[in-house]
């Protein structure tokens, strides 16, 4: 008969171990179920005339809709989202819409997220400034800080992302780069998180930045539930324009297989045989193997491989980074292996991929290189 499953929940996280048969009471469980927070998760998202309307309203709808897709099966609150008045109760977005604030910055210390959207009064000004100096003052309290598009900058100049990686929209790399040059600026990722920070390049990007806080939260079940809803993408870890489209898969059946796609891409480096990615989710290589090849319709191996050439591709064009050091990181055996591998994918060797990348995709953006 196999084991059984049991669950002890660590944080809002479920971490699972195994049962021998008649050696404890639990029943077989779904791996993908996350326990809820007790209370909606808190997130305040910063209100100030000239803000970009999609920064705030596409995250907003992705919390939302969680609520419908919650872990537990009620239509409870996943999260309590409200607008922060930066200026004033009611504010002007860049759109002319006029909207109406549920807090002030006086309250906003407790919660437990905030959004910085972007804008153009953002970038330069009073509400620079006072976003920046409450940032100063209150990160100590917030377990996780986001930035959309030019949100970066009050962040920025707050220096609580000096030495982290960040990314922004693409119009304003240089930019950043230069006012910031402690940032380590990277112009490809869609979002990146380093540490309790969160960044995105805004638009679309904000909403998968949104889907990658409620996994966190609440699992790769819920996550996708709401990405389906949405038509959006799932990206794990901020991964490229290439990484596997969670849209296709089923939600239902697929359960014990939901949080692998965002594991492996976590792993690349790993021994990701099926072996390993069976005992991931507590089956048997033969059984994990009919039933990823079901669902993702790839078999675990290619989809191994394609995950660490999408990666693969986004390193090369790094100035500082080799073909063996590349092959090596994102868990080839050899060069001589990637190499064939890339071949297969793209028609063309890693090194003839990276002479021809564009010298301005460097994934690490420095003041001096735009200098006159």
């Amino acid at each position: 008969m196999g084991e059984l499953l049991t669950r002890r929940v660590d944080g809002h996280r479920p971490i699972w171990r195994a049962l021998p048969e008649g050696g404890g009471s639990a029943a077989p469980m779904k791996i993908a179920t996350v326990s809820k927070p007790a209370k909606p998760l808190s997130i305040g998202i910063f209100g100030f005339d000239g803000m970009s309307l999609l920064d705030l309203s596409g995250p907003l709808e992705a919390f939302t809709v969680a609520r419908t897709h919650a872990a537990d099966g009620t239509d409870r609150s996943c999260y309590d989202a409200r607008i922060i008045g930066v200026t004033g109760k009611t504010f002007a977005s860049e759109s002319g819409l006029v909207l109406k604030t549920e807090d002030t910055l006086l309250r906003a210390s407790h919660v437990d997220s905030i959004i910085v959207p972007g804008g153009v009064a953002v970038r330069a000004g009073e509400t620079y400034r006072k976003i920046s100096d409450w940032l100063s003052t209150h990160a100590h309290r917030i377990r996780r800080i986001i930035s959309v598009c030019t949100g970066i900058y009050p962040l920025a100049k707050s220096g609580l992302l000096d030495g982290r990686k960040i990314t922004t929209h693409w119009r304003f790399v240089q930019d950043v780069a230069r006012r910031f040059p402690k940032l380590r600026v990277d112009p490809i990722s869609p979002f990146i998180k380093d540490g309790p920070f969160y960044t995105c390049g805004g638009g679309t990007a904000a909403i998968e930045m949104a889907l990658g806080l409620i996994e966190e939260d609440y699992g790769s079940s819920v996550a996708l539930s709401v990405a389906r809803e949405l038509v959006a993408r799932l990206r794990p870890g901020g991964g490229n324009e290439d990484s596997v489209d969670p849209l296709q898969f089923d939600c239902g059946p697929m359960d014990r297989l939901a949080d692998l796609p965002a594991w492996i891409g976590s792993h690349l480096s790993d021994n990701l045989s099926v072996e390993v990615l069976a005992n991931r989710v507590c089956l048997c290589p033969r059984h994990f193997s009919r039933l990823f090849k079901r669902f993702f319709h790839v078999t675990p191996a290619a989809f191994v491989e394609r995950l660490r050439i999408d990666e693969a591709r986004r390193r090369l064009i790094l100035p500082r980074n080799n073909v063996e050091n590349v092959a090596r990181d994102v868990g080839f055996k050899n060069a001589d292996s990637f190499r064939r591998a890339f071949e297969r994918r793209h028609g063309v060797s890693p090194l003839s991929y990276k002479r021809n990348s564009k010298t301005q995709s460097s994934g690490h953006y420095n003041a001096s290189l735009f200098a006159a």
